[in-house]
C-alpha cells in the first residue's frame, strides 16, 4: 500500500506537538435505542474544529525547507484549507487556498482570519484544483493536497490509531476525498483487523462513491448540500485515496439531505454542535442503513457549520 501503519506512526510522532487525541464518548440514547454500545469520536473538538489538522500539519513538518519558503497551496472545501492555514502560520510559512464559490462564508472567513491568501475560483472543486495547478508552475508554490497525497492520509490516520484499542465492530467515517477514510482504514485493518469500516455520504455530488461504483476515478457535478465538507472531485488522476478506499473500505452508504438534518438534530440535541459532515454517522443509525452488531464508532469529523443553519436545523420538526 502507498501509506502503511509505520508511516502512520512516524506522523502520530511527528504532529503530537501541533494536535490533541480528542475524546471518545458514548451516545447513550442511540446505546439505548440500537441495543449496541454506539462511541462518538469527536474529532470535532480538535483545534481547527476539524480532522484535517492532522493531515495538512504532517504533510509541512514533512517538507524540506525550500520547499516550505515557496509557500505552500491547496484546494479545499473548508475544512482542510483552515487546517493548512493554521499550521502554515504556527511555522511561519506563507499559504494560500483556493475554494469554489459553493465554500460557506464563514469557512472562507475562518481561513482569511487565520492570514491565508484566499483565492475564490469558479463553481467546483475541479476549478478551485486548476487554480492550484496555474500557482505551482507560474508562482513556484509548493502543492499540499487535501487528500490525495501520503503525508495526508497518514496524517488522518493517527485518528484510527486512537480508536484501535476499542476494537470496535464498525467504523461510521465520513467520505469526501477519502483522506480521512483511507487513514484510519490502514491502521484498522493492521490494528482491529475484524472492524467493519464503512464510508458515509450524502446522495448528491458524491465522488468518491461514484468513484468507487465505477471502478475508476469518475468526475461528478457539485450541489449544495447540508454536507458541504464531502463535495468536490476525488480527481480523475487520483492515485492513493482512490484505491485505499477501493481496497479497504467495506461498504459505502449515501444519505439524504432530511436524514443528514435528523443527525445533525440528534447530535445537537446531546450538545454536540457540528457540520452537516460529522452527522453522518448518527444519521445513518437513526434512518436505520447501518444496523450496528456490536461497539460502534462514529467519527464527528468536524464543527465548523454556520451557526444561523444550525439555529434553523435544530428548530425544525424532527
Amino acid at each position: 500500500m502507498s501509506v502503511t501503519l509505520n508511516d502512520i506512526h512516524a506522523a502520530a510522532k511527528r504532529i503530537r506537538a501541533h494536535v490533541v487525541e480528542t475524546p471518545l464518548l458514548p451516545d447513550e440514547v442511540l446505546s439505548a435505542r440500537l441495543g449496541q454500545p454506539i462511541w462518538l469520536k469527536c474529532e470535532y473538538r480538535q483545534t481547527t474544529g476539524a480532522f484535517k489538522l492532522r493531515g495538512a500539519t504532517n504533510a509541512l513538518l514533512s517538507l524540506q525547507p525550500r520547499a516550505l519558503a515557496r509557500g505552500v497551496v491547496t484546494a479545499s472545501t473548508g475544512n482542510h484549507g483552515r487546517a493548512l492555514a493554521h499550521a502554515a502560520r504556527a511555522l511561519g510559512v506563507p499559504a494560500t487556498v483556493c475554494l469554489s464559490r459553493l465554500v460557506p462564508e464563514n469557512k472562507v472567513r475562518a481561513i482569511r482570519d487565520l492570514g491565508a491568501e484566499v483565492r475564490i475560483v469558479g463553481a467546483s472543486q475541479d476549478e478551485a484544483m486548476a487554480e492550484v495547478a496555474r500557482a505551482v508552475e507560474r508562482e513556484g508554490m509548493t502543492e499540499i493536497p487535501p487528500f490525495d497525497h501520503e503525508a495526508v492520509v497518514a496524517g488522518q490516520g493517527t485518528l484510527g490509531l486512537e480508536i484501535a484499542p476499542m476494537d470496535p465492530a464498525t467504523v461510521l467515517v465520513p467520505l469526501s476525498g477519502g483522506g480521512l477514510a483511507a487513514g484510519i482504514a490502514v491502521a484498522l485493518r493492521s490494528l482491529a483487523p475484524q472492524t467493519r469500516i464503512i464510508g458515509l455520504t450524502m446522495e448528491s455530488g458524491a465522488a468518491m462513491a461514484a468513484s468507487l461504483a465505477a471502478g475508476h476515478p469518475v468526475e461528478v457535478g457539485e450541489s449544495p448540500s447540508l454536507a458541504d465538507s464531502l463535495g468536490g472531485g476525488i480527481g480523475v488522476a487520483n492515485r492513493v485515496t482512490f484505491p485505499l478506499c477501493r481496497d479497504l473500505l467495506d461498504d459505502v452508504v449515501l444519505l439524504t439531505e432530511a436524514e443528514i438534518a435528523a443527525g445533525i438534530r440528534h447530535l445537537g440535541r446531546a450538545g454536540h454542535v457540528v457540520e452537516g459532515a460529522a452527522s453522518v454517522g448518527t444519521a445513518a443509525l437513526l434512518a436505520g442503513k447501518v444496523a450496528p452488531t456490536g461497539p460502534t464508532i462514529c467519527i464527528l469529523s468536524g464543527a465548523n457549520i454556520d451557526p444561523a443553519l444550525h439555529s434553523r436545523i435544530m428548530a425544525e420538526a424532527a
